[in-house]
């Protein structure tokens, strides 16, 4: 089927008043950033709606493929266009919906006569076009209230536009709309999940990673890396701060008491991802903590960590179950890469009965036998930048 344009329907952005254009501008950037690849993608964006077109056919298929995973979209629907002659809307119309499914399924056709001078009413037009369909596609059954499929018909004056497939967006606001937050990056199948519900608010995301070898392997940093160019699909790009934590762990094992050590590395990882966010001018720290998960998730252990910072710490699944949470990552495509056999820092030193409701003047009595401030300093300035995604390299480029 060959498309002419895409019709975009913003959802939640009209809800927004005289900073509308913002959340549109805003759409329409990230729309190039996911489309960068395709050079010949034209927007044309008006209040209420938007329009995506290429000339070349491939390039629309690969826009209506990848256009569910940009945040701002509530659906769209691909748009065909003919001369405006009845005869060119019949043969438009039934190559339409012989490209869906249409067996036993209830339509209707809705007509919109934006040129006033073509020859038929809306209701003649939609009286001869709803026959025409019916006449030439068997098992369809006319249904006027919530059919199932729409045949929308627009007459304009040097052409007719129709569309029939409603296809659902990803919803939410446009990434960047609603400022930067940084995202603790674990490598498991919290923390992608979270920064997929904070960028669909329109947050956009750096991450941060607490890298310790050799208790952990180049492999779980790969696995890090995998997540990050995974999130940078919905709409923007993605910064991955990787810590060198090593160092500081293994201060921690040997100055606090085992029983409290889970506690005291959220604590520093939190000073440290406290000073990246100030560096990098975010307004808040994002983590996929969930309550009660494990000892560190309780909301005795959850005071005592956020005791470090007066900066937000935004927790967007700390209610969900976690077979909720692994819906949501199978969905985005995480859960695959996020369950890869490759241990993160935490989990390496977690202690065999770590505290549930840790004392906080007890980890602040511990943690005072060491200067950490100077190894947070030193981890800061030491960490590794990288973006997502990673741009493709031509691989004749060292033959040239």
């Amino acid at each position: 089927m060959k498309w002419h344009e895409i019709l975009i329907r913003y959802g939640e952005l009209t809800t927004k008043g005289r900073n509308r254009k913002q959340f549109i501008t805003r759409l329409r950037e990230n729309l190039r950033f996911s489309f960068a690849d395709i050079p010949d993608m034209k927007i044309r964006a008006e209040r209420d709606r938007m329009y995506i077109s290429s000339d070349k056919d491939e390039d629309m298929d690969e826009l209506i493929k990848r256009l569910p995973t940009v945040f701002g979209i509530h659906s769209f629907s691909p748009v065909a266009k003919c001369e405006p002659t009845l005869d060119a809307m019949k043969e438009l119309a039934i190559n339409i919906m012989k490209s869906i499914d249409t067996d036993g399924k209830t339509f209707k056709v809705n007509a919109k006569r934006s040129d006033k001078r073509f020859p038929l009413d809306t209701y003649e037009l939609q009286l001869e076009m709803g026959g025409h369909v019916l006449s030439n596609i068997p098992n369809l059954h006319v249904q006027m209230k919530e059919p199932e499929i729409e045949l929308r018909i627009e007459v304009r004056e040097h052409a007719v536009y129709m569309m029939v497939e409603v296809i659902p967006g990803a919803g939410g606001l446009p990434v960047g709309a609603n400022g930067k937050a940084l995202l603790l990056l674990s490598g498991g199948i919290d923390s992608p999940v979270a920064g997929y519900y904070m960028m669909k608010r329109g947050v956009r995301i750096e991450a941060i990673h607490f890298f310790s070898p050799p208790y952990t392997s180049d492999r779980s940093l790969e696995k890090v890396k995998d997540l990050a160019e995974r999130m940078s699909r919905f709409g923007a790009n993605v910064r991955l701060h990787i810590i060198p934590f090593t160092e500081i762990q293994q201060v921690i094992q040997q100055q606090v008491p085992e029983n409290v050590t889970m506690t005291s590395t959220r604590r520093m990882m939190m000073k440290i991802s406290d000073a990246v966010r100030e560096e990098i001018g975010a307004t808040a720290i994002v983590t996929g903590e969930n309550l009660g998960q494990v000892a560190s998730q309780t909301l005795e252990s959850l005071a005592a960590i956020n005791e470090v910072t007066s900066t937000p710490i935004l927790r967007p699944l700390i209610t969900y179950d976690k077979l909720e949470i692994i819906d949501v990552a199978r969905k985005i495509y995480t859960y695959d890469i996020s369950i890869r056999p490759y241990e993160d820092c935490c989990t390496v030193f977690t202690p065999a009965s770590p505290k549930t409701k840790p004392k906080l003047e007890k980890v602040v009595y511990y943690e005072s036998f060491t200067d950490f401030d100077e190894m947070i300093k030193k981890a800061v300035q030491n960490r590794e930048i990288h973006t997502f995604p990673k741009q493709k390299q031509d691989e004749f480029a060292d033959l040239l």
